[in-house]
């Protein structure tokens, strides 16, 4: 019988799993989170749905829905529907209601882990859900804006659960935030709008770890790449990694492309908009649509024409490009994929194993931002050497004893 998108889309993207398929193996034998009810609001797109599949694999019943009104696969969502042990709720063009309307649909599963991509899911059980504090374990957050509203949480004593800051361990950062947002975030663009990156002055607005990545994958494709930051420091470090670095007043006169990554409000606002140049192309990678002040162009602009994944407004009589409605650019775009599947699979292999520490030691933790166990983040970085074929030196005896010794001098 041939196969739907959604199952060949599943298929493609876990050839690319090594390291998530080799955990799968590990759970259907020890069933680690058998009797475990886990409700996800993350991306539902292929490689999310092989993380699904591994989490179902392990004994848990998963409810999932999507973290964004855009990004979610409808063939993919419909294929994990007829996974055992799972139920999908998203839907990709959901109006807002909608949106959390199946996030309420989640909840009412009673999940006792969560995993989250934005914090929407802790964010509802704390504000609209309480009564499920007392049936939820912990959970896990994969994002950098997530993790920043959990610390604020935290910071005013309304963090009630345990949740692992899976976004801050160092195998998210260097490898899905650096590559996988700059592959991905080009990728989408390019596709999108079928503009040359070369030559072209690309605007990076924020140099995090994200931020970093796809500037040096835009230089690499032959960009002027200009850095716009807020932090001296990581300013300092763009400008000593070979970029310009300036003002978004400054580089709203110069930019071609514009891409927000910062996390935060308004990086892009009315203040910039009439500095534009005729036909720039402005994207967001940050998770929320609150990067580029679109309302203000909705209200101010005097027309707009939409084509698939682009609204064009006119505005002092120039054209500006906004690509998926500000949101993730690499998945809300109609042709966007997300971030490659070697990159997921790091970062999901991350997610089920830091799903199986919440469910074996949440109880024990009160209720705050944890980080992954570095054994954890360990584990994944081995295994992915090892499905490479690579092999690493070990520290010997005396090697041990050096670095943990104080008294070795000169």
């Amino acid at each position: 019988m041939e196969k739907d998108t959604g199952t060949l889309k599943i298929e493609w993207a876990g050839q690319f799993m090594p390291v998530l398929s080799r955990i799968r193996e590990q759970f259907v034998k020890e069933q680690p989170l058998h009797g475990v009810t886990i409700g996800m609001a993350l991306h539902v797109e292929a490689k999310t749905a092989n993380l699904v599949m591994t989490l179902a694999a392990g004994g848990a019943e998963v409810y999932i829905t999507g973290c964004n009104p855009l990004s979610t696969q409808d063939d993919v969502a419909q294929a994990l529907n007829r996974v055992p042990h799972v139920h999908c709720f998203a839907e990709r063009g959901c109006s807002v209601e909608e949106y959390y309307a199946a996030i309420d649909k989640v909840l009412d599963a009673k999940p006792s882990v969560t995993i989250d991509d934005g914090m929407d899911l802790i964010h509802y059980i704390h504000t609209k859900r309480r009564e499920l504090l007392s049936t939820v374990i912990g959970g896990c957050e994969e994002t950098t804006t997530g993790i920043h509203r959990l610390h604020a949480m935290a910071a005013e004593g309304k963090l009630e659960f345990p949740v692992v800051a899976v976004n801050d361990t160092p195998m998210k950062h260097h490898f899905d935030n650096v590559h996988g947002t700059g592959e991905s975030v080009l990728s989408a663009v390019m596709i999108t709008t079928n503009v040359l990156i070369a030559g072209k002055y690309l605007v990076v607005a924020g140099y995090g770890f994200c931020g970093r990545g796809l500037a040096r994958k835009a230089h690499g494709l032959g960009a002027k790449v200009i850095v716009t930051e807020v932090d001296p420091r990581k300013a300092l470090e763009a400008h000593m990694d070979g970029f310009l670095v300036m003002s978004m007043a400054e580089a709203a006169r110069l930019g071609d492309i514009f891409v927000t990554v910062s996390g935060n409000a308004h990086v892009i606002n009315s203040t910039h908009f009439s500095q534009l140049k005729d036909g720039a192309i402005l994207a967001n990678a940050g998770h929320f649509n609150v990067e580029i002040d679109i309302d203000w162009l909705e209200a101010h602009a005097s027309g707009k024409e939409s084509r698939d994944g682009i609204d064009t407004y006119l505005l002092d009589g120039k054209r500006i490009h906004i690509l998926a409605e500000g949101r993730l650019v690499n998945l809300a775009t109609p042709k966007g994929m997300g971030h490659p599947a070697e990159v997921m699979d790091l970062s999901f292999a991350l997610q089920a194993l830091c799903a199986r520490y919440i469910t074996e030691h949440g109880k024990e933790l009160s209720g705050g931002v944890y980080e992954v166990p570095e054994a954890i983040d360990v584990q994944v970085a081995d295994q992915k050497l090892a499905s490479l074929g690579i092999t690493i030196d070990t520290l010997s005896d005396e090697q041990k004893t050096y670095l943990s010794n104080w008294d070795a001098g000169t």
